[in-house]
């Protein structure tokens, strides 16, 4: 599980990624992963699915759809 910033208040975050993966994917790219890479990358695809979820309820809907995501 990973842990929350140090000094915030937020409860720990559920790891929602496949850490082997996404070491597989940096790797490929000729890159090392530090030590907080993934927690930092979890913390980013919460907020979205966050983010999503929030926009999904303002816009009258249980669903989150693939719209509710803001990716450029």
């Amino acid at each position: 599980m990973a842990k929350a910033k140090k000094g915030g208040k937020s409860a720990p975050v559920e790891m929602l990624l496949v850490s082997s993966t996404v070491k597989a994917l940096i790797r490929d790219a000729v890159c090392n992963t530090a030590g907080d890479a993934l927690d930092g990358l979890n913390s980013y695809v919460n907020w979205l699915v966050q983010t999503a979820a929030k926009r999904a309820g303002e816009n009258g809907s249980k669903t989150v759809r693939a719209h509710d995501f803001h990716i450029p």
